[in-house]
């Protein structure tokens, strides 16, 4: 499979954030996206997730097959937030997401477990730390399987052991022929990832 952008360029609030943005990942290759705030990052995450629409040029993606014909159908979208229901329980909320986009490679307690909330699927979201929301976010990504991982500041507030964790997973995700994007401030633990930094417009 291959992530290719084409001369991209996004837009927001109609004004032009960033242009001329050209890359191709493979199987098991990760672009870590650097820059300051404002520069875009955000804003190419959800334009590659089909979030927004492309202001110029094209992505694609080859080889996903029936399954995954485009960026889109193929990713996993990590954001600032979390998108899950505060009143559900964290079980609740990844069976949800697990029945809406199909089953991954752990269950729901297997997931938790990689993520080091093992015991605590039974507490309503909203009574969670921010750290343990951001681990119960990134279980989503390992109980439904898609093969591109697009990631906004994925490690925010995380502790250390916990941003080392999410490193293995990136890690052993790209090893099974994932495709990581992520958007970040601080390293992600992965030795060969290529750069893109990102600068302001005008």
């Amino acid at each position: 499979m291959r992530l290719i952008a084409e001369n991209l360029g996004g837009e927001r609030g109609g004004e032009t954030v960033f242009s001329g943005i050209e890359f191709a990942l493979g199987d098991g290759q990760a672009l870590v996206v650097t820059g300051a705030n404002g520069a875009g990052k955000s804003t190419l995450l959800r334009i590659i997730a089909g979030l927004l629409p492309v202001a110029a040029g094209r992505v694609r993606f080859e080889g996903g097959g029936e399954d995954f014909p485009s960026a889109a159908s193929a990713c996993h979208y990590l954001g600032h937030l979390d998108a899950m229901k505060s009143a559900l329980t964290v079980k609740e909320n990844l069976c949800f997401w697990r029945d809406f986009s199909g089953a991954g490679s752990r269950g729901v307690e297997e997931a938790l477990e990689t993520v080091g909330l093992g015991g605590i699927g039974h507490l309503p979201f909203g009574y969670l730390s921010t750290g343990q929301r951001r681990r119960a976010a990134i279980a989503k990504l390992l109980v439904s399987h898609r093969p591109l991982w697009l990631l906004d500041e994925p490690t925010a507030g995380l502790d250390k052991a916990s941003e080392e964790r999410f490193g293995g997973l990136l890690r052993k995700h790209l090893d099974g022929g994932g495709i990581v994007v992520a958007a970040t401030h601080l390293p992600l633990g992965l030795e060969g990832a290529r750069e893109l930094v990102m600068g302001m417009v005008g």
